[in-house]
């Protein structure tokens, strides 16, 4: 039963991860600007971390250790913290990123301008992180994060041409403005195939005390997550499709977003979608905030634990209270959220060779994973996702700038 409960944990990395400000955004610019040419990006991104999570979680299972934890014993403290600079200092950006996204949601809710909102939301991310545990964390945003069906409601309800839709599903070049497909390509991957996720996974499944019994239910849980946050990110894809490329709406200021949802739910579709963004990027911000403070605690070998008081782990609670504190001051100045994301997805896309090629090492280790070690279609699966992060790392800095607008 207990395993079965713990499917909740593939849930709030869904919630709390894939389907973030990134991910809807991304997706609303998608769909804005290319109807469903880009849907087979979100379906790609997922699939591939699908495999991510599964082999995080199966690493961690069977050697106990977090992938921080192994990359340090394994590769040595010097590239842990060259780890540590490049995904460190991203991930504190991608924090402001959904901050700034809970800050969106109360202005749509409250006509309140966003920076307003910046030091309420970053106490009430510090408060529930403070006073929470894991599993409060893990099983609160699972449950209030189903409120994200709406946009599946909504894409359904406005009556899409499936047919046509399934055949964005597989890659199609636009007539004109290849740039920008190609720019928000790479966004989106960028927002789905993102580090920390595999990472907040490997140090989840260490808090909750997993174990090679977990196997089974590790497949289960990340297939789950992960089809339920691409499901999702779809859906808000089509969703913008459908209603903002025929009003030549773009998405490219978050002001825009706001009349989302209200073709299918008419006034109530600004609530919905406030509740959504509100609680999707809370779920991100608490996921991230942690991530930031499980990864300089692993790489420093200092102890760490959401489950322990604040107190007994103060390296490790100051940490995510510092990180919280600066991405607040961030969206707290002015910068605009809806820019930042973007910027911090590209650069997340580039980020994805210093965390992908040293895991697919762990993978086969047999120190680590012994008769667990990846097969040939998960080495197969990681060294496709390995070559595209290369590919990712070389061509998302320019398309900033040709193709960023």
């Amino acid at each position: 039963m207990k395993k079965a409960l713990e499917i909740t944990l593939g849930i709030v990395t869904s919630v709390g991860g894939f389907l973030e400000i990134g991910s809807i955004a991304t997706a609303i610019q998608a769909g804005a600007l290319f109807g469903y040419q880009l849907l087979w990006t979100v379906l790609l991104g997922g699939l591939c971390l699908t495999f991510l999570v599964e082999q995080a979680g199966r690493l961690a299972a069977v050697s106990h250790h977090t992938i921080v934890d192994a990359i340090r014993e394994r590769f040595g403290l010097n590239y842990s913290v060259l780890l540590l600079a490049v995904l460190g200092s991203v991930m504190l950006l991608v924090l402001a990123a959904e901050i700034g996204g809970v800050c969106i949601a109360l202005e749509f809710a409250t006509g309140m301008h966003h920076a307003w909102w910046a030091v309420p939301v970053g106490l009430l991310t510090w408060l529930i992180i403070w006073k929470g545990t894991f599993g409060i964390i893990e099983q609160g945003v699972s449950l209030l994060g189903l409120v994200t069906l709406c946009f599946i409601v909504g894409a359904w309800k406005l009556h899409p041409e499936w047919r046509h839709a399934a055949s964005g599903l597989l890659p199609s070049l636009p007539k004109s403005d290849h740039a920008r497909y190609w720019f928000i390509a790479v966004s989106v991957l960028g927002a789905s195939i993102s580090p920390y996720l595999m990472f907040f996974y490997s140090s989840g499944a260490i808090e909750d005390k997993w174990d090679k019994t977990y196997l089974g239910a590790n497949r289960i849980i990340a297939t789950i997550g992960m089809s339920f946050g691409s499901l999702i990110s779809m859906a808000v894809l089509l969703v913008a499709a459908l209603t903002f490329l025929p009003r030549g709406i773009k998405g490219e200021d978050y002001k825009e977003f706001v009349t989302l949802l209200n073709d299918a739910f008419g006034s109530t579709g600004v609530w919905l979608l406030a509740a959504s963004l509100f609680i999707s990027c809370l779920g991100a911000s608490l996921e991230i905030a942690l991530e930031l403070a499980y990864l300089v605690a692993q790489v420093f070998g200092w102890n760490w634990g959401e489950n322990h008081r604040p107190r007994d782990e103060a390296r490790f609670s100051f940490t995510y209270v510092a990180a919280i504190a600066v991405a607040t001051l961030i969206i707290a100045v002015g910068v605009d959220p809806l820019k930042l994301t973007v910027f911090t997805m590209v650069l997340t896309a580039a980020t994805l060779p210093v965390a992908v090629v040293p895991f697919l090492f762990l993978m086969n280790d047999e120190h680590y994973v012994g008769e667990h070690a990846n097969g040939w279609l998960s080495n197969g699966v990681v060294l496709v996702i390995t070559c595209l992060a290369c590919v990712l790392a070389i061509v998302s800095i320019p398309l900033e700038f040709i193709g960023g607008g």
